[in-house]
């Protein structure tokens, strides 16, 4: 078992080395637009998870997967060889949900924001049906109790 330091950079070489191989030696016409976002790699560095954004279409994203599926005996050749560890981790590579989620969240959030503003349109000239502050508070009921005649005076009456 791999300390978490160790696990760590050899993730971040893996990172590299990866997008080093995308960018330039790997020229598979299905690979799209694509980002490495991450690495994960097991703590006995025996599997490692490279996790990947493609920009574009549904169509776009499975060609790009059929391209890594195919071009995987290579990076992984090539990894064992940037790393030069006596065991080459396994590479599988996973689409990243993440942006697909940040989408979603922000879709909701844009939602959200045109119906309080939808709101604050249908309640901008109401007013309240009864008294604005229907409430008592402590400063009007000494004013009351001000206001009441002492029954002394009501006998004189």
């Amino acid at each position: 078992m791999a300390d978490a330091a160790r696990a760590r950079k050899v993730a971040d070489r893996i990172h590299q080395t990866v997008a080093r191989l995308l960018q330039g030696r790997i020229k598979d016409p299905r690979l799209g637009f694509i980002t490495i976002t991450d690495v994960r790699v097991t703590g006995d560095l025996q599997q490692a998870t490279v996790f990947y954004t493609v920009y574009g279409s549904q169509r776009e994203r499975r060609d790009t997967a059929a391209a890594l599926r195919s071009a995987t005996g290579l990076i992984r050749s090539e990894v064992g060889k940037a790393l030069g560890i006596r065991l080459t981790p396994s590479i599988a590579f996973q689409l990243d949900a993440l942006p697909t989620q940040a989408k979603t969240f922000e879709d909701a959030l844009a939602q959200a924001r045109a119906k309080d503003e939808e709101i604050a349109r249908s309640t901008a000239g109401a007013t309240y049906a009864g008294d604005p502050d229907p409430y008592r508070h402590d400063d009007e009921d000494e004013e009351i109790e001000d206001e009441e005649p002492d029954e002394a005076d009501e006998d004189e009456a």
